[in-house]
């Protein structure tokens, strides 16, 4: 019997120390090295969030051996592109590629015009790697495109269109030279949107259709019961059929389309279907009868990934994407610059017998759920010991919270912090679309 108390004992505490270790994790930070090792690159993050009123910076540190630059500079730049054509064809010093934004900066030496102060993580990564790393920033216009993919068939290779970011940085005596493979970092990243804060009114629309030799009309209305959804999550879609005319309703379909827009040197239009009811509940329909059914659809990448062209979010594995996000626009952008724009649209089609079909098409936007907003920076502990004891001397034991993240517990006087910066380094790795080979530009 003691045994097996001692036994429950020793299981709570392990439960225990696993709980609290789960619960006090580390910054994660994504590094990649150049194949000579003598460059890495450290970034916090790999999607950058465009909030409509401004988006994330771009903000990291390169680690660099002085020894080996000599009398060489680092660079560092950011490029968004629209690749409308595959790799392998690129011929003749000809690509099939649109460059939609680029920007460099010199990282080492660091160039005192375009120096400012070092971020909060760039501030932590420097006190942790030392001398040699030299912090990067960039901000991109409101006018960068976002990430969009165009899915590949299960046989092509390279590249798969669309518009990806590339952030790279490289060793060479000027900015415009071009960088060696064996002393340069490629890093993809992406550019991504979350929901509005004021999300549009409720899409609805009804039609009525006459036909010959009939004593009254066929009228539709639908309604979706918002504008806005995220993905994953089911449309519900009411349907009111009202059939005074001759005619018999057989069924009913609903289709979500997604239209991608392509604004290149000419525009194009693109329709997807990347959910579709066919149904025959509640019909037939006879005439001078009514109908009111809600109908629920959910369109999900996982049913389309054999749909070459299909607008993907960002270039990853099926694992981590979805179907390309709703594009949000302000009037004052123009369109060449976006590359791809995705709009989303609700189809409902009544199939009449022996008469043309009747149809309306609800417009809805598909995105991401905006993430809690990230805390206010704690206090500096040397603030908070003072606020506890104002006569305290310990100030210069304290450690500033603004380059470490730290648990403070203020109870009897006391202050307990997290000494040690937790920082987790991970690899820089992105894999490619199923059916797709993987090269140094997608990791």
């Amino acid at each position: 019997m003691a045994t097996n108390g001692n036994q429950q004992v020793t299981d709570a505490q392990e439960h225990e120390d696993q709980t609290k270790s789960a619960s006090k994790q580390g910054t994660r930070v994504f590094k990649k090295s150049s194949p000579n090792g003598k460059i890495t690159c450290y970034l916090g993050k790999r999607d950058f969030v465009d909030h409509i009123t401004h988006i994330d910076p771009i903000d990291g540190v390169v680690l660099i051996d002085p020894d080996y630059l000599k009398d060489r500079k680092v660079y560092a730049h950011v490029l968004a592109a629209f690749r409308y054509g595959r790799e392998d064809l690129d011929v003749l010093g000809l690509t099939f590629r649109k460059d939609l934004y680029l920007a460099s900066m010199q990282v080492y030496p660091a160039d005192a015009a375009q120096q400012r102060p070092p971020t909060r993580l760039q501030e932590r990564l420097i006190k942790k790697l030392g001398a040699n790393a030299y912090p990067f920033y960039f901000q991109l216009p409101s006018y960068a495109p976002a990430s969009v993919t165009l899915q590949p068939a299960p046989g092509d290779t390279g590249k798969p269109c669309g518009v990806d970011y590339e952030l790279k940085t490289y060793v060479g005596e000027t900015m415009e030279e071009k960088p060696h493979k064996r002393n340069s970092v490629r890093l993809a990243i992406r550019k991504v949107m979350y929901a509005p804060e004021h999300p549009g009114p409720q899409p609805s629309d009804d039609v009525t259709k006459d036909f010959m030799m009939s004593p009254g009309p066929l009228h539709l209305e639908a309604s979706l019961d918002k504008g806005m959804y995220y993905h994953g999550e089911s449309i519900a879609v009411n349907v009111q059929v009202t059939n005074n005319s001759n005619k018999t309703v057989k069924k009913i379909k609903i289709t979500v389309r997604q239209l991608a827009e392509i604004c290149l040197f000419y525009n194009a239009s693109y329709k997807c279907n990347v959910e579709v009811k066919d149904t025959e509940d509640g019909f037939p329909l006879a005439p001078c009868s009514t109908m009111s059914k809600v109908y629920y659809v959910t369109p999900l990448l996982a049913n389309n990934t054999d749909k070459r062209g299909l607008a993907l979010d960002g270039k990853l594995k099926h694992e981590d994407t979805n179907l390309a996000s709703s594009t949000i626009m302000n009037e004052s952008l123009q369109k060449e610059n976006l590359g791809i724009i995705v709009k989303y649209t609700v189809k409902v089609r009544l199939i009449v017998a022996y008469g043309s079909d009747v149809s309306v098409e609800l417009p809805f936007t598909l995105t991401h759920p905006k993430p809690p907003e990230s805390p206010p920076p704690s206090r500096p502990v040397s603030v908070a010991l003072h606020a506890v004891n104002p006569d305290s001397n310990q100030h210069a034991a304290a450690v500033d919270t603004n380059l470490i993240e730290l648990d403070a517990t203020f109870e009897e006087g006391q202050v307990y912090a997290d000494q040690n910066d937790d920082i987790i380094f991970e690899d820089f790795a992105r894999l490619r679309l199923q059916g797709t080979e993987c090269d140094d530009a997608d990791a």
